[in-house]
């Protein structure tokens, strides 16, 4: 896997309109050529994790959209299956990666790194209209967890197979 083709399309993804979760979810998930369908039906169920989890500022949907690449890989499917046995390492690996990451904004939180009133329309208006401003912070972020998320992939590939 390419880190920075992904990264690239990720970006891509952002710049024309998809959330940060959906972004990084779908051009990881592109990469490991998923089925379009569950990619589509995954990006979707994306869609409230905009903005920090509803428009809160809460959690940055990177790492939600990095976690949900690992759930599709690694989680069950039905009640009565199994997760596979390495998805609390890695996802607690990508939680302790995406803090260090994020780090210099002292918080895990997209209110820490956009640093915006995500219900606030005219701040909104202003963050995507301005590629210089708080949403180059969010661009940075978003190529540093799908590095993180890429590399935690190539490890689990090379010692265990994921789906």
């Amino acid at each position: 896997m390419d880190s920075d083709r992904i990264s690239g399309r990720a970006l891509g993804l952002f710049d024309e309109g998809f959330h940060c979760s959906q972004a990084v979810f779908c051009a990881v998930a592109e990469a490991l050529s998923l089925q379009a369908g569950e990619v589509s039906a995954v990006a979707s169920s994306l869609s409230p994790f905009g903005g920090g989890m509803g428009s809160s500022g809460n959690i940055c949907g990177n790492l939600s959209g990095a976690l949900a690449v690992l759930g599709v890989l690694m989680g069950k499917r039905e009640p009565k299956l199994q997760d596979d046995k390495n998805i609390w390492r890695a996802s607690n690996r990508m939680v302790r990666e995406f803090e260090e990451i994020t780090k210099e904004y002292h918080g895990m939180n997209c209110r820490d790194i956009a640093r915006i009133d995500w219900r606030n329309r005219e701040d909104v208006r202003a963050f995507r209209a301005n590629p210089e401003g708080r949403r180059r912070e969010c661009c940075r972020v978003m190529d540093k967890t799908v590095r993180a998320l890429v590399e935690i992939l190539r490890e689990l590939q090379a010692v265990h197979s994921v789906r």
